[in-house]
Order: C-alpha cells, then sequence, then structure tokens
C-alpha cells in the first residue's frame, strides 16, 4: 500500500542489493528495505527516516559524499564503506520470516566474495548480528567464539565470514530505527562512535 506522499511514484517493489564502494574496507549490515524507502527507491536506506539518520553519520566521518540520500540518482557516492541488509526484499510488519532470511543470506554471501579488501563489518541491529553469525556458522564453526556472541550495542566479536580469511572484526551497533532515534535509545554521539570503533578496527 502506498503512502499518499508517494502516490504518484512507481514503487521499486523488487529485491534491493547492496551497494558502495567496492574497495570499502567497512560493510554496515541492516535489516531489510523499508516499505516506503528501498522497497520505493530501489536502494537499501535511501528515502526513509533511517537512511537519514545513517547517511548523516557517514557524511560527518567523510565516508559519504552528501548527507541525504533520497534516490538511486541523488549522486550520493560511498568511500570506503559499503551498505547493505539482511532480507532483500520489505517484510511484513518489518520482521523477516528465518525461511526469507535463509533464501536471502546467498546474496550476502556473493557480496562478502566481492569485497576483498572488507576489514571490519557493523551489524545494525539484532537480525543483522545473527545474519553475520549464521554466515560465520557456514563458513567454519569452530572458529566462531564459545559461547555464541551476543547482540549489543557495542558488543565486539571476529566471526569467520569468509572461506581461507582471517575473522573479521563485527560491531554491534542499534538500528536506526525511527524506535531507537527518537525515543534517545540511539544518539548521533552512540552511532558515529560505533562506527569509528569498526573503522578502527577495520584499519588495524
Amino acid at each position: 500500500m502506498k503512502r499518499r506522499a508517494f502516490a504518484d511514484q512507481v514503487y521499486w517493489g523488487k529485491p534491493v542489493t547492496g551497494f558502495g564502494d567496492p574497495e570499502a574496507r567497512l560493510l554496515l549490515l541492516g535489516l531489510a528495505p523499508a516499505a516506503h524507502g528501498g522497497n520505493r527507491t530501489g536502494r537499501v536506506f535511501t528515502g526513509d527516516r533511517s537512511g537519514d539518520f545513517l547517511f548523516a553519520a557517514l557524511h560527518r566521518l567523510g565516508l559519504a559524499s552528501q548527507a541525504l540520500s533520497v534516490g538511486r540518482d541523488d549522486g550520493l557516492r560511498l568511500r570506503g564503506v559499503y551498505v547493505a541488509a539482511a532480507a532483500r526484499c520489505a517484510p511484513p510488519d518489518n520482521l523477516p520470516s528465518r525461511d526469507e532470511l535463509d533464501r536471502c543470506a546467498p546474496f550476502l554471501t556473493r557480496e562478502l566474495h566481492l569485497l576483498s579488501r572488507l576489514g571490519a563489518a557493523v551489524a545494525l541491529g539484532a537480525i543483522a548480528w545473527e545474519a553475520l553469525l549464521r554466515r560465520a556458522l557456514a563458513v567454519d564453526p569452530a572458529a566462531v567464539p564459545r559461547p555464541r556472541p551476543r547482540f549489543g550495542h557495542g558488543a565486539v566479536c571476529r566471526l569467520p565470514l569468509r572461506p581461507a580469511a582471517p575473522p573479521l572484526p563485527v560491531v554491534g551497533v542499534y538500528h536506526p530505527s525511527q524506535q531507537n532515534t527518537q525515543t534517545g535509545k540511539l544518539t548521533p554521539a552512540m552511532f558515529d562512535a560505533g562506527l569509528q570503533e569498526a573503522l578502527r578496527l577495520a584499519e588495524g
């Protein structure tokens, strides 16, 4: 169902791939395309409030050419960063099922393979964290830390996300949803600090 504000627009309405710098050192993994954001524009975190928060932070850190992302042709360029989502289609009630996440997992696997310079990942929320854990368990279960790492804002672990490659640092950061940003659960300072820690680990 379209929102009145977008009634004259043709929604993308198909799977949404990740995008960003092919030489990225940092992967940001979110939940899924928003029904009236990525599902409408065809680019993840584009055209919604979560994306406004995310790209403003990336711009502050010099990782994005502009602070807003409103459409696929808006001129936004990312530097050293690649952004994707665990689920590639907008799920009902913004909550993808396990089956949907499993069906989308090969897209993340392919992106991890192509991002050969990747140094760290940021899991934006618990679902993204679990998606990366499932990937690690598929690559090398013995290399996944025990006890199994739990998501939390500021949590850090190292996971084997690519075969025959060293484990990558993964940083947990609250998802920049309005539920988190408008209640103060996630502030710009908290978000920036999480990204800066991931950048430090990526370059370390």
